[in-house]
């Protein structure tokens, strides 16, 4: 079997052996998450009513991030320590080389694009978004199931390679070549409107790039020359290893990254911390309206 590394579409998971593929839900609704670590919120209520066969699922609260960490000004989505991301995959079941299918609903994938980043941050490549969600799926006329799945837990012990995919403050600071990519929509972009962090606005010098553009109408990718194309254009005379991805709290982010790789276009980091994390501390600047050129 050719693993796959980037985006998988929905003929081609429905081919894997059952034994050979670890799926998982991780649809998540931003405005109904749940009010704790364990809620239940909208997410996780449509998995139970019906997903994907075989799938787990996966919190963007509780499992794919840590939220006893918003007061070290980290951003709303602090990324999970490794230990805890190894229970993680622990209880999940997963193993060594094995397929990892993720998907969320329409929205854009944008939980499992956080997934998606994640694995690869703890070294593990072989992992691929489900081209179109949840929807591709029972569009195509699949099967679903209902209820819990529970897979055998597995030991796992990850390691963070924070050094090659992860930014922090101080380095996004000190770092004369990079650029910044902004992938949520131009209004908040531009401080127009700001409907959940206390300042509008963006990073000065930071470009824009919505993670809207990387998808056709359908809600799928659009074809990876065509994503090459327009990466290009925005970036300039940047490289891709220049590139730092950031949003409003480090998710949707994952999804330009996850485009970016689909185009070809490998090395590209994350602000993690992202607006968030950066309007966290009073004294950094914020702009506000287009960057010029």
């Amino acid at each position: 079997m050719t693993l796959k590394t980037t985006l998988i579409d929905v003929e081609a998971l429905a081919a894997l052996v059952p034994d050979d593929v670890l799926i998982v839900d991780c649809r998540f609704d931003l405005m109904a998450p749940g009010s704790g670590q364990r809620d239940v919120g909208k997410g996780e209520r449509d998995y139970r009513e019906g997903h994907i066969p075989g799938a787990v699922y996966a919190s963007l609260d509780a499992d794919l991030s840590d939220l006893s960490r918003k007061a070290e000004g980290l951003g709303r989505h602090p990324l999970p320590l490794e230990q805890a991301f190894s229970e993680v995959l622990s209880r999940w079941g997963w193993r060594e080389g094995t397929q990892i299918v993720c998907y969320d609903a329409a929205s854009g994938s944008l939980a499992a694009a956080r997934l998606w980043w994640l694995l690869r941050l703890a070294g593990i490549r072989s992992v691929a978004v489900l081209d179109g969600g949840y929807p591709a799926w029972v569009n195509a006329g699949k099967t679903v199931e209902a209820g819990d799945v529970h897979r055998a837990a597995r030991p796992v012990s990850l390691h963070f390679d924070a050094g090659q995919y992860i930014v922090d403050h101080a380095s996004l600071r000190n770092d004369p070549k990079r650029v910044l990519l902004d992938a949520r929509a131009v209004p908040r972009y531009r401080g127009e409107v700001e409907p959940i962090d206390p300042v509008g606005g963006h990073v000065p010098g930071a470009l824009n790039r919505p993670f809207s553009e990387n998808l056709r109408e359908d809600g799928r990718f659009k074809p990876a020359d065509v994503l090459r194309r327009e990466f290009e254009a925005a970036l300039g005379s940047h490289a891709a290893p220049d590139v730092v991805h950031m949003c409003g709290s480090g998710v949707t982010a994952c999804h330009n990254l996850l485009a970016m790789e689909h185009a070809g276009l490998s090395g590209s980091r994350l602000y993690a911390p992202s607006w968030s994390g950066w309007v966290s501390d009073a004294g950094r600047p914020v702009a506000k309206g287009a960057e010029p050129g």
